[in-house]
């Protein structure tokens, strides 16, 4: 009886202010979501990119409103598992796309570790190799992971620290580097602007991934001060401070750099575009909050991630392995998403993980609208046209980036649709089993969240 209750996942309810959920919002989504994928999008989309980040915007502001009704009715430390276990109970859908989410917060992390990397190593002239980039975001993760160890109070007062240097020093240097630009206007020399519908929502599903962070909200559930209110506020609030701020950094980098400079500096690009404008105390400058801004990211992503997982563990949808660990499941499911994260970062470039991450997330969120719309809109007081709105939306951004990438790298969407299929198929037959031997996925389990 003492091991089970060792076992035993303890939530610490109130233990996160509403200013201190914020800045774990905005900790994953001020992160690898302006750093990084500023270059991607305009090698993608071409001198639209500034307007394919408003038009992710608009998508998330719709989607989230699907995410802040549940909250506000079942506010809870699983999130999105809850969520989607409330809509579709103890099936197939539910922990299939539950663990679609985990794997897109995992690749979240992965891009942020990555990220950290290749913006450090520009204080030593780059690493054409990798290798460094590898090793200093493997580093991160497992600093991350410690301070993960020692508690949510530690966690709520590092990321708030971190949060506020990061948010200040990115408004800085957005509001200087358009001011010293010449012009507002991008420069196109040297690059083909490249065209055409598919591209511009590809682009828009990448810049998704700059916001998609609000969901780590949703996982504090529980430990947040009156959460039937809170993690809806923390969620519109995370939501329209990125919106700012992603629009000034995207006038500061292309008033800076030409098209052509932001897509070979894609990796590292605001670090670039301040060298133009402020030389290189700008680029320092630029690197430390491209830093904290990813450490804080990693930071936030693990804490939400590893509960999430430990809430399905302990409602029986997902299969479970102590291997020989002491503590509770909550520290087992943290070291597992530790080793997942610490896998793709030492082995995976940045636009596949991006790439990966963005399919499971929007399919994920397809099915949280479908629930709500199908099963939850009446018990959480939904309006029924928004969730659809939502889904048409996804579908849109999720084409245009699936056609793009099977143009470019048809290879990541097959890695894509083989792990989905090898993954149902395993949570198949796991449930299955479960069932067979009468050990049914745990509803009291659920409840006490």
């Amino acid at each position: 009886m003492s091991q089970d209750q060792d076992r035993k996942t303890r939530y610490q309810e109130g233990s996160l202010s509403l200013s201190g959920t914020v800045m774990l919002g905005t900790g994953v989504m001020i992160g690898a979501g302006i750093f990084a994928l500023t270059g991607q999008m305009a090698q993608m989309t071409g001198a639209l990119f500034p307007l394919a980040f408003l038009a992710a915007a608009v998508i998330v502001a719709f989607s989230a409103y699907s995410y802040i009704k549940i909250s506000n009715a079942y506010p809870s430390a699983g999130g999105i598992g809850m969520y989607l276990h409330k809509a579709y109970g103890n099936r197939l859908p539910t922990a299939f796309n539950a663990l679609l989410m985990y794997f897109s917060m995992v690749i979240a992390q992965s891009f942020l570790a990555r990220t950290f990397g290749s913006y450090t190593m520009q204080l030593f002239g780059g690493d054409e190799s990798g290798r460094m980039v590898s090793i200093l975001g493997v580093t991160l993760i497992l600093v991350a992971f410690i301070i993960n160890l020692l508690g949510n109070k530690l966690i709520q007062g590092v990321a708030s620290f971190i949060g506020a240097l990061k948010i200040a020093g990115i408004l800085i240097f957005g509001l200087v580097g358009v001011w010293v630009a010449d012009s507002l206007e991008m420069n196109l020399s040297g690059a083909q602007e490249t065209t055409g519908i598919g591209n511009f929502l590809g682009a828009t599903a990448l810049g998704i991934l700059a916001f998609k962070g609000f969901t780590t909200i949703t996982n504090s559930g529980s430990e947040v001060k009156d959460p039937h209110r809170n993690v809806g506020r923390a969620i519109i609030i995370s939501i329209a401070a990125c919106v700012i701020i992603y629009s000034l950094v995207g006038f500061a980098v292309a008033s800076n750099l030409s098209l052509a400079e932001i897509i070979e500096t894609r990796d590292y690009s605001l670090a670039a575009a301040a060298r133009p404008a402020l030389g290189d105390y700008g680029v320092w400058f630029t690197v430390a909050i491209a830093i904290l801004a990813t450490a804080g990211g990693i930071l936030a992503s693990i804490f939400a991630v590893s509960r999430m997982l430990a809430m399905l563990t302990e409602m029986k949808l997902v299969p479970h392995s102590h291997f020989g660990m002491p503590g509770s499941i909550q520290k087992h499911t943290l070291v597992y998403t530790v080793v997942l994260g610490l896998i793709l970062t030492a082995f995976f470039d940045l636009s596949r993980i991006a790439a990966l991450g963005i399919v499971f997330y929007l399919i994920m969120d397809i099915a949280i609208h479908w629930g709500v719309f199908r099963y939850l809109r009446k018990d959480i007081q939904a309006r029924s046209w928004v969730p659809l709105v939502a889904i048409a939306l996804d579908l849109l951004a999720l084409g245009g980036f699936v056609w793009v990438k099977l143009k470019s790298e048809p290879f990541v969407i097959g890695v894509a649709v083989v792990t989905m299929i090898v993954m149902a198929l395993c949570e198949w037959l796991f449930l299955r089993k479960t069932f067979a031997n009468g050990d049914a996925p745990s509803e009291e389990s659920h409840n006490r969240h």
